[in-house]
């Protein structure tokens, strides 16, 4: 690698060489995060899963031990249990894996600012020009396990590699707590004797596909007659060859250059059926709740609404409304959406599951109009005092510490500490 160092002191390196590039994935990253509060069931089966009660009882995420199993993520609670009766099933706060991938994300800046979040529980590192500050791209690997294992008590696996692809596959590789190296002398060893179905992007459909030409592992992919391979899937035919041979050039974007938030929103399946506009004003109240705070969380502001609305059918209408100012207030967004319901919805028609979201969004910073809803001047501005109030009684005593009468003691399912901040 030849690194230069500009009149700035920018460190940079000559494009023409190899970059270094980690793909580090976290592991069982949910199960993991609330393992650290119940560390008694570490070596037992754990599984994150929604309340069956609520109709969520699907599986979100899984430990190693439960994954010795069989268990699944997106299988029914169920249909695990039935696989482990021993499975320990633990309730999803997803405020909490925003906090530890905002902390995880900081620690890879210590290393280079070009990190690119994939979900959030994984990332891209481009550390090409950290190599002569931290050493090899195992080293860094190493140390950024060690780091994240000591300082917040969660392991991830790391692929190291040439390109972004390789460098995923190889924190698929050795998992869990492992590094792995995929270079230009040793990644038809590793990677082209693997079934064709674990080159990344091929899913089940495309497998078929390629399974059905001959095609069975990575290594009949590369080899593959490249023209051949776009008849059969068009555009992603070429670039599954591409990546198969390792010439993936897709670049590592900064941290600071990721893509801003376009929406906001929260849904969730009820209990029982939604039946009459008290039960909606319910839902409604503690959704707009929850998407306010997050907005003010990320110091943005919506300018419209839209509605998502399940039956029992599982049949879906999605509404919006624009709205003549942005807002980042519940009582608002409450009002937007109870609008769109009562104009697009037989209220004696049961439903299921809501879903509210803030679009449109805009930076809270950006100049004032006035609002749809006639908090003008003094008004929205008091209004707007007592929401970030009680993020701040909830932020220091907790997500019930303080709620709307009507939402306390509810028996449709919302649960407010569940859904708080994502």
């Amino acid at each position: 690698m030849q690194l230069t160092v500009d009149t700035c002191g920018e460190i940079s390196y000559n494009k023409d060489m190899d970059r270094t590039i980690l793909h580090c994935d976290m592991d069982g990253f949910y199960a993991s995060v609330e393992l650290l509060k119940y560390p008694q069931l570490k070596n037992h089966p754990v599984a994150v899963c929604g309340n069956p009660e609520n109709r969520h009882g699907i599986i979100l995420a899984k430990n190693a031990q439960a994954k010795k199993y069989g268990i699944k993520t997106a299988e029914t609670v169920w249909q695990a249990k039935k696989k482990c009766p021993k499975l320990q099933l633990l309730p999803p706060h997803h405020h909490k894996y925003k906090e530890y991938s905002l902390k995880i994300n900081e620690i890879y800046q210590r290393f280079t600012d070009m990190v690119e979040p994939f979900s959030i529980d994984e990332s891209w590192l481009d550390v090409s020009a950290s190599l002569k500050l931290f050493g090899t791209g195992r080293e860094i690997a190493d140390t950024l396990r060690e780091t994240i294992k000591k300082e917040l008590e969660l392991t991830l696996s790391v692929g190291v590699s040439f390109n972004k692809i390789f460098a995923k596959m190889g924190s698929d590789y050795h998992k869990p707590d492992g590094t792995t190296v995929i270079s230009r002398d040793n990644y038809k060893d590793i990677l082209w004797p693997m079934n064709v179905r674990s080159m990344f992007f091929v899913g089940a459909a495309t497998a078929d596909k390629l399974n059905k030409t001959g095609i069975q592992t990575i290594g009949d992919l590369a080899r593959a007659d490249r023209t051949l391979l776009t008849a059969l899937l068009g555009k992603q035919g070429s670039m599954l060859y591409e990546y198969a041979n390792g010439l993936d050039s897709s670049p590592v974007s900064r941290y600071s250059e990721r893509e801003k938030i376009k929406s906001v929103g929260n849904g969730t399946t009820f209990r029982r059926n939604l039946q009459g506009m008290d039960d909606i004003k319910v839902a409604v109240t503690a959704l707009s709740d929850i998407v306010a705070s997050r907005l003010r969380k990320y110091q943005m502001k919506g300018f419209g609404v839209k509605v998502d609305i399940k039956d029992p059918e599982f049949k879906v209408i999605s509404r919006q409304k624009q709205l003549s100012a942005p807002t980042n207030l519940a009582e608002e967004i409450f009002h937007a959406s109870i609008e769109i319901i009562a104009s697009s919805w037989r209220l004696r028609d049961p439903i299921r599951m809501l879903t509210i979201t803030a679009i449109n969004l805009c930076d809270e910073n950006e100049s004032e109009q006035l609002s749809l809803f006639d908090l003008e001047g003094h008004a929205r501005q008091e209004q707007e005092k007592i929401e970030r109030t009680i993020d701040n009684i909830r932020a220091k005593f907790g997500d019930n510490a303080i709620n709307f009468g009507r939402v306390i003691n509810n028996d449709i399912g919302i649960d407010l500490d569940d859904n708080r901040i994502e």
